[in-house]
């Protein structure tokens, strides 16, 4: 099945998301999900407006948004959305945030668009037809070498759990910065794999995957040329534990780096 014909509804949604996130002037009332998390009036609003629309113009389509779920049929073929990757980058007046949304089909992301509102970018892609960044075509870095690359590494988990999921994340840390040329973290999966898939940062670290962060950033990252895979090495997929992302030649390296952190020989 082909999913380009999907690609005029995708962008037409995330232009209305788009102009709801410019249009607000503050980020309203904050509500609280969890030990440190939230989210804004404005993730809200732009969730509630992409899923009527989706609803609306692809009935036969299942939806799933991080505030609110799942609605609409129970398919093989949903929408994800993130209406604000970067929640508390928004909320600080950091630009280093997203719109992300995909078309999945089983666990395998299909269609991908994710806009940055701040910097003017939106990065879009259908599996197959290759990776673009406001229409011009866009590939990963040709850096081969952990010590030459630019790393990015997700956030830190919050809530319940988190000390011990952090603990991985820490030992990753601490594995990682002498051997690469730069570890950042962005605070935004959205903005890690369109910048990688651009070819701005040279890999992609993150120790989790909720679909609504991953999915569009995946296939784009993908499409670009990256290798895109769970910890293992296995090819990635809604279902993957991590999210691992790199050009072809630096994700070899990258894993081994990341199984000696975690799993290091007795």
């Amino acid at each position: 099945m082909r999913f380009d014909g999907y690609i005029p509804t995708a962008l037409e949604a995330v232009d209305l998301a788009t102009q709801l996130f410019t249009d607000r002037v503050d980020t309203g009332r904050l509500t609280v999900k969890g030990e440190r998390d939230y989210a804004s009036e404005v993730d809200y609003a732009i969730e509630d407006r992409i899923r009527s629309f989706l609803q609306a113009r692809t009935p036969e389509i299942g939806f799933l948004g991080e505030e609110d779920g799942p609605s609409g049929p129970s398919t093989d073929l949903y929408w994800v959305l993130d209406p604000i990757d970067g929640t508390v980058n928004y909320t600080h007046c950091l630009p280093m945030c997203g719109i992300s949304l995909a078309l999945v089909a089983g666990t395998q992301p299909q269609l991908g668009v994710i806009d940055h509102p701040y910097f003017s970018t939106r990065y879009t892609a259908v599996r197959g037809s290759g990776a673009h960044c406001n229409g011009k075509s866009i590939h990963v870095s040709d850096v081969e070498h952990l010590a030459d690359a630019l790393v990015t590494i997700g956030d830190y988990a919050v809530g319940e759990g988190a000390e011990a999921k952090n603990e991985a994340r820490l030992k990753v840390t601490a594995a990682l910065a002498p051997e690469v040329l730069r570890l950042r973290m962005l605070g935004a999966a959205a903005v890690d794999l369109a910048w990688l898939a651009g070819g701005r940062t040279d890999a992609s670290v993150a120790l989790s995957n909720n679909p609504w962060d991953m999915a569009a950033g995946a296939v784009i990252a993908n499409e670009a040329g990256a290798t895109v895979s769970d910890l293992d090495g296995s090819q990635h997929t809604t279902a993957s534990g991590a999210t691992i992302a790199a050009s072809p030649r630096l994700h070899g390296p990258l894993l081994e780096a990341l199984h000696e952190a975690l799993c290091p020989a007795p």
